[in-house]
């Protein structure tokens, strides 16, 4: 993934944040000489200096794993496409501005461990129970313990980060914020996170 230095993460807070809100990615597993790596679109939770997640034991995933423990967890969003008229402010021409889509990716290279004992599946479902619904109650994930062979955890350890935040950063502050207020006139699926994003790398960057 190119990263300019504008488009650079400010720090693991930023990051971190960014995977939190997102709760969904794409796996991949690249396993030994293999021409396709195995990609996989799941869920996980951000735990720490890892990544917790359970999968459906006939998933492709678990023989690229066996093979080479390095996987890759790929994370996009709050993305928005920036016409290329609003590129354009004052006495600009709108014609001649150049369209971009502005989003966050954070790509993670990690160790993966796989979890098959019971006690460790069902700590992973209690931790992923407790991030994507706090707010409702549900049964212990152990009332299910006859269902848990049907399914296989993963503990990925996060070795290295490669983050970008693409919103406006090679764009002077005037042009920055007239997107902004465009977006917020807007409202398209993904222009307040956009905006949001934009407005707090540029109060960074003041």
């Amino acid at each position: 993934m190119l990263v300019h230095p504008w488009d650079a993460s400010t720090g693991d807070d930023e990051w971190r944040d960014f995977v939190v809100s997102q709760g969904f990615g794409q796996l991949i597993a690249a396993g030994r000489n293999r021409d396709v790596p195995v990609v996989v679109p799941t869920q996980y939770v951000l735990d720490g200096d890892e990544l917790v997640l359970h999968l459906a034991r006939p998933n492709p995933i678990w023989e690229p794993v066996e093979e080479n423990p390095t996987v890759l967890m790929s994370v996009a969003g709050d993305w928005s496409y920036v016409p290329s008229a609003w590129k354009a402010i004052g006495d600009e021409d709108p014609l001649v501005g150049i369209p971009t889509t502005y989003y966050a990716a954070a790509q993670l290279i990690c160790t993966a461990s796989v979890v098959d004992d019971d006690e460790g599946k069902l700590e992973i479902l209690r931790g992923q129970l407790a991030v994507v619904q706090p707010e409702i109650v549900a049964a212990d994930p152990a009332v299910h313990r006859r269902k848990l062979p049907g399914i296989r955890g993963l503990r990925l350890a996060i070795r290295e980060v490669t983050a970008k935040f693409k919103y406006g950063g090679n764009v002077d502050v005037e042009h920055r914020l007239a997107i902004a207020e465009r977006m917020s006139a807007r409202s398209g699926p993904g222009d307040a996170a956009a905006r949001e994003h934009l407005l707090r790398r540029t109060d960074k960057a003041d």
